[in-house]
């Protein structure tokens, strides 16, 4: 097995991400809301500069977006933009549905493959930068079966993280083959692809959840027990949680949209933060 060796070095979007890791630790710390010249001394800028990182990034003000960032925010998702997946699924997988956004196209491992925890598959590996800093990538000949963050867990937790899902199958570094499925499900393809195909490795009920999240559109959630409903399990939301929790494919199947039916967050394999972020960066999205 290829070892982890290194990450890219670091470009504008992850240095752009630890911006904003930093702006949340200050958002929840400050006992009133803290203006853009608290913010951007916090992080060592001068406020015109703050503003045009955070902005290049986000595209709104530093302002707007720690609206977004409340702790709070999650409840107001619910009550504003909570999505019924059985309409969603009903209705396909198109408009605004996550298939649509990322043009992305999946297939299943079979249960039988599945049980023999990865032998006799190979799984390239690569890292890359994300718009949520540097993501390790992994995928078959079939397709990307692996996303994982490493701006809260570190680069080398997460990619022990994914390894060890498969421990059997063979890891051979190759980001060159990866790259065009990575551009293309991050939005920043050339056009020469399609789809970004997607290779889902996990048991059945897991596969079930996993394609209940690929129905929820952009900007919107949905909650563990309504996933638990529409896959036939309206008992089993703890399965479900778990089975969230265990999506291999971070971002492109959005974990992060699944909250609880409180309102709050729950949990997140890859850290809480990285889940504000992320439906922060999509409602930013859907209102322009």
């Amino acid at each position: 097995m290829t070892k982890h060796t290194h990450i890219p070095d670091d470009t504008e979007s992850a240095y752009h991400y630890q911006v904003i890791r930093r702006a949340i630790d200050m958002i929840d710390s400050a006992e009133t809301p803290a203006s853009l010249e608290e913010i951007a001394a916090d992080m060592g800028m001068s406020p015109a500069h703050f503003q045009r990182v955070f902005s290049r990034w986000v595209g709104v003000s530093p302002k707007r977006y720690q609206q977004y960032l409340t702790l709070g925010h999650a409840k107001t998702l619910l009550s504003e933009r909570f999505t019924t997946l059985e309409v969603s699924q009903s209705v396909g997988l198109s408009g605004s549905g996550r298939l649509h956004d990322l043009f992305v196209r999946w297939e299943a491992m079979s249960p039988g493959d599945f049980a023999r925890r990865g032998a006799g598959l190979t799984i390239y590996w690569g890292w890359f930068e994300s718009p949520f800093g540097p993501a390790i990538v992994m995928g078959t000949d079939k397709g990307i079966c692996g996303v994982g963050f490493a701006a809260e867990m570190g680069a080398e937790a997460a990619f022990e993280d994914l390894v060890s899902r498969w421990p059997l199958a063979e890891f051979t570094e190759d980001p060159v083959m990866l790259r065009p499925w990575v551009l293309q499900a991050f939005g920043a393809g050339d056009g020469t692809l399609d789809t970004a195909p997607l290779f889902l490795i996990g048991a059945p009920f897991q596969i079930k959840v996993w394609e209940a999240l690929l129905s929820i559109p952009s900007g919107q959630v949905t909650t563990y027990s309504e996933i638990a409903r529409s896959v036939g399990s309206p008992r089993a939301v703890r399965a479900v949680g778990t089975a969230v929790g265990r999506n291999p494919i971070s971002w492109l199947i959005p974990c992060h949209r699944a909250l609880r039916k409180s309102g709050g967050l729950g949990g997140y394999h890859w850290g809480l933060p990285m889940k504000r972020a992320m439906l922060a960066w999509e409602t930013v999205g859907a209102e322009h």
